[in-house]
């Protein structure tokens, strides 16, 4: 469709292509602003933030985060980010605080207030109180001359020299900055804490993150059928354990469960297209030696490593070469490790 602004289409092309020229240099100077501001951080990571963390890993309670507006939003998500990290921490509203909430502050608790003016009403109310608590107060601050930075027991400083609001008005900049310091607080308890992968799948259980970590190969085979026959098996006998267990195989085993080899519905096709005389073939005749095998405890994760390197769609599982049944890369896709 062609629109026509007083007759001159190029006019409205033109008009068209400075508006998003704009667009992009206020995008631009937005990811300039904050990314000075997050820079700017490294001057306040000093004493007092030491400080702070040693009191936070060293505390036999929780770390109680609160804030105001914008802040207690990212005081929100720094407790989020704090609990999947191994620091049991708790959101607690500043402006809910002093009608009940604070009640939820245990003598052995710190308390972290974020507030970038340190001026906000609901703060100096709050104060006070946790100061009669007698727990230690950190107060993470944009203003060091600020109510809050006086009277907290340790300082967080937080200030940025320009919002990335056009007005410098609306916490971007600001809010910014708080979240990376609560990202760097979570990050420095991690390594004090010794938090491993293995810690973080513990609280990630349902997510495919959390499965990567956990899930291991007994846990997805132990759901599949164990096809299997004897070395002695016929054609027919083979032909029907594959169809009936649906998985595509099945491993041949000794007497006493051992693994002699496999046979796939490939290496049916390909005996079916060299021989014409079929009556008399074994499974003998036509498995594969020497088959991938895995062990139960093995993490899912390093079995589809396994399949991806030697470029096969299931493996064998097996201890001490008992067999025990089979992994499939299906089930690694249904289960989100793919």
């Amino acid at each position: 469709m062609n629109y026509v602004l007083n007759g001159n289409s190029k006019l409205l092309k033109f008009t068209f292509a400075s508006m998003n020229s704009s667009i992009q240099q206020t995008a631009l100077r937005t990811i300039e602003l904050e990314a000075q501001s997050v820079s700017g951080l490294a001057a306040f990571i000093d004493a007092d933030f030491e400080k702070a963390i040693n009191a936070i890993h060293t505390a036999k309670g929780r770390l109680v985060i609160s804030g105001i507006g914008k802040s207690a939003i990212v005081a929100q998500k720094i407790v989020a980010t704090l609990n999947s990290t191994g620091t049991p921490s708790l959101f607690m509203h500043a402006a809910d605080a002093i009608h009940g909430d604070l009640g939820m502050v245990q003598e052995e608790d710190i308390v972290l207030l974020i507030s970038k003016s340190g001026e906000s009403p609901e703060i100096k109310v709050l104060v006070p109180l946790i100061q009669n608590f007698g727990n230690i107060l950190i107060g993470m601050v944009g203003n060091t001359d600020s109510f809050l930075a006086q009277q907290a027991s340790i300082v967080l400083n937080t200030t940025v020299s320009k919002e990335a609001c056009p007005n410098n008005l609306a916490p971007t900049s600001s809010t910014t900055v708080q979240m990376v310091m609560g990202d760097i607080i979570a990050v420095c308890l991690m390594n004090l804490n010794g938090f491993s992968g293995r810690d973080f799948a513990k609280y990630h259980p349902g997510g495919n993150l959390g499965k990567r970590l956990y899930l291991r190969v007994e846990d997805l085979s132990k759901h599949n059928a164990q096809p299997r026959v004897l070395a002695s098996a016929s054609l027919k006998e083979v032909i029907v354990e594959i169809t009936e267990k649906r998985l595509g195989l099945t491993a041949v085993v000794d007497e006493n469960n051992q693994i002699i080899g496999i046979i796939t519905d490939g290496d049916l096709r390909r005996m079916l297209e060299k021989s014409n005389h079929i009556e008399h073939i074994k499974a003998s005749d036509i498995l594969s030696q020497h088959p991938k095998t895995i062990e139960p405890n093995t993490l899912a994760v390093e079995a589809l490593n396994t399949l991806r390197e030697n470029d096969i769609s299931a493996l064998l599982v097996a201890e001490n070469n008992n067999y025990l049944g089979v992994l499939h890369l299906h089930d690694l896709v249904k289960e989100g490790i793919v």
